[in-house]
């Protein structure tokens, strides 16, 4: 059976752009558009004659290259966070069945305690007392169960989209990784165990309330007091115990996501400068969260708080 259309024309997309990181092109050589400034450059050119950047290799052309394999213009940041966030239910399941207590409805809402520790849950005296920091950001991978990774990726895809475009790919992973790493932060204080990309969501919820407060309009003014609701119901749940929620991730992602917002401006980087600086903002913080997911492989198999 043929696949789609719209899968034909996806797969043919990743497959450019695979062939284009590895340096494999099958046509004929045309002049490029420079990814960090968009300068029309010559057929031989390495380097860019209005910015300077190196066409071989930098990290506007290696992001625009990976971006590629996700669908350059289609939100390739916050699909890979999807992805990812799915993968690791997946490893946890997997981690809660070997230890022989994944079965039943665990999948729905049961899989928090010791794989999940060892998988990079947030908890305070690991953090603080084990110096296990990349706890804060391997932690907004992981999830109790179906039902609250639903709630999650289901707000991911409501917001993430518009603000990825808003703000560009590089500075809105930066946003999501540093708000969600800063939510558990603040959980740790309180010495929670605790998992989810609800601080990161709420982040990104942080930063739109910023740029209600920027701009004008009866459409922001009615955005702002709906969020303002939503908010306000989400941490009255969380006090009320009706729901397991961390509402101190929650009030720390929110936090500091206004705080990004109005001290960032709300638009794609224009200059060549700008760009520079969102990339390497990105790219600090991909780096990051590959480093934490190495170190917590690393210590995986480390005496635990639970006894094993």
């Amino acid at each position: 059976m043929a696949l789609p259309y719209r899968w034909q024309w996806r797969i043919e997309k990743w497959k450019n752009a695979l062939r284009g990181f590895f340096g494999v092109t099958e046509q004929q050589p045309r002049p490029k558009i420079c990814p960090a400034c968009g300068a029309l450059v010559g057929i031989n050119a390495t380097r860019c004659h209005e910015c300077g950047a190196n066409l071989r290799f930098s990290l506007a052309a290696l992001s625009k290259s990976l971006s590629g394999i996700f669908g350059e213009y289609e939100s390739p940041v916050t699909t890979a966070l999807l992805v990812a966030n799915v993968l690791m239910l997946g490893v946890s399941w997997l981690a809660f069945a070997a230890t022989g207590s994944g079965g039943g409805l665990t999948i729905l809402w049961g899989l928090v305690g010791e794989p999940q520790y060892r998988l990079g849950a947030s908890y305070g005296p690991a953090i603080f007392y084990g110096n296990e920091w990349w706890r804060l950001v391997t932690a907004m991978f992981l999830h109790g169960g179906l039902i609250h990774i639903g709630f999650n990726m289901m707000a991911l895809m409501q917001f993430g989209p518009a603000l990825e475009e808003l703000y560009g790919s590089a500075r809105y992973l930066f946003f999501y990784v540093i708000t969600g790493a800063c939510g558990f932060l603040a959980s740790a204080f309180t010495g929670h165990f605790s998992v989810g990309a609800s601080g990161a969501i709420l982040g990104l919820v942080g930063l739109m309330l910023a740029i209600t407060t920027k701009r004008g309009g009866a459409f922001m003014r009615e955005l702002r007091s709906r969020l303002i609701t939503s908010v306000a119901i989400l941490f009255v749940m969380g006090f009320s115990g009706f729901m397991a929620m961390d509402n101190f991730a929650h009030g720390g992602g929110l936090a500091v996501g206004f705080a990004l917002g109005k001290l960032f401006v709300d638009r794609q980087p224009m200059n060549s400068r700008e760009r520079q600086i969102a990339y390497a903002l990105g790219w600090l913080a991909g780096i990051a969260v590959i480093a934490s997911f190495v170190l917590m492989f690393l210590h995986y198999s480390d005496p635990t708080p639970f006894g094993h």
